[in-house]
């Protein structure tokens, strides 16, 4: 199976009563292969045109192929989030709980320094649609960050839903303050971030955790 077939079957299953031909599943994956480049550079704005051109095919087979432009990245994104919830799935079972916080955490924050949409999307830019994906990140994230706490290997001042915050915080913009972000900078920021994670904790933090 491709890497492409979770969008890709998902809407051409949205064409009910009909068989796809094969030019039309090389339609449906050429936007999709588009869409998700389009979504990583340009974000969940991008429009039907820009994708539509990316691919190589003219608007009017755009709409023949999808119902709309928010189906379509709906479905992108809801398999690039699922692709990271089997990851962090993955993770909460390595048997070294800080290396498959660690791992996961890597993974998760190059997706978001590398897309522009999964960053908005994160974010809530795309509605209530993609909720039932998020939620299994979000508990996939839970049980690493307790499981790593449980084994002496994480601070326990830090509550679970702080880490989501912190991984965030890492994909910083390309500058700030007239200095131009280096190579991976999202690698140096996690870096820092993780070794302050980690236990034994220096002191206690200040306020209370996200709600």
């Amino acid at each position: 199976m491709s890497s492409r077939d979770g969008a890709v079957g998902a809407l051409l299953a949205a064409e009910q009563g009909r068989t796809p031909r094969a030019d039309a599943r090389r339609n449906m994956e050429r936007l999709v292969e588009a869409a998700r480049a389009a979504v990583a550079e340009t974000g969940v704005e991008v429009t039907a045109h820009e994708i539509a051109r990316r691919a190589g095919v003219g608007i009017g087979t755009f709409y023949r192929r999808v119902s709309s432009r928010e189906a379509l990245l709906e479905a992108v994104l809801d398999e690039v989030f699922a692709e990271m919830a089997d990851l962090a799935a993955n993770a909460a079972a390595d048997p070294d709980p800080w290396h498959g916080f660690e791992t996961f955490a890597v993974s998760y924050v190059r997706l978001r320094a590398e897309s522009c949409g999964i960053r908005e999307a994160v974010g809530g830019a795309c509605g209530p649609n993609l909720d039932p994906v998020l939620g299994r990140i979000q508990e996939s994230v839970r049980l690493l960050v307790e499981r790593a706490q449980e084994a002496g290997v994480m601070r326990s001042d830090v509550a679970w839903q702080d880490v989501p915050f912190l991984l965030a915080a890492v994909a910083t913009g390309p500058r700030t303050l007239r200095l131009r972000a280096g190579d991976e900078q999202w690698g140096r920021n996690l870096r820092v971030v993780l070794d302050g994670l980690r236990a034994p904790r220096s002191q206690g933090l200040p306020g209370t955790p996200p709600a």
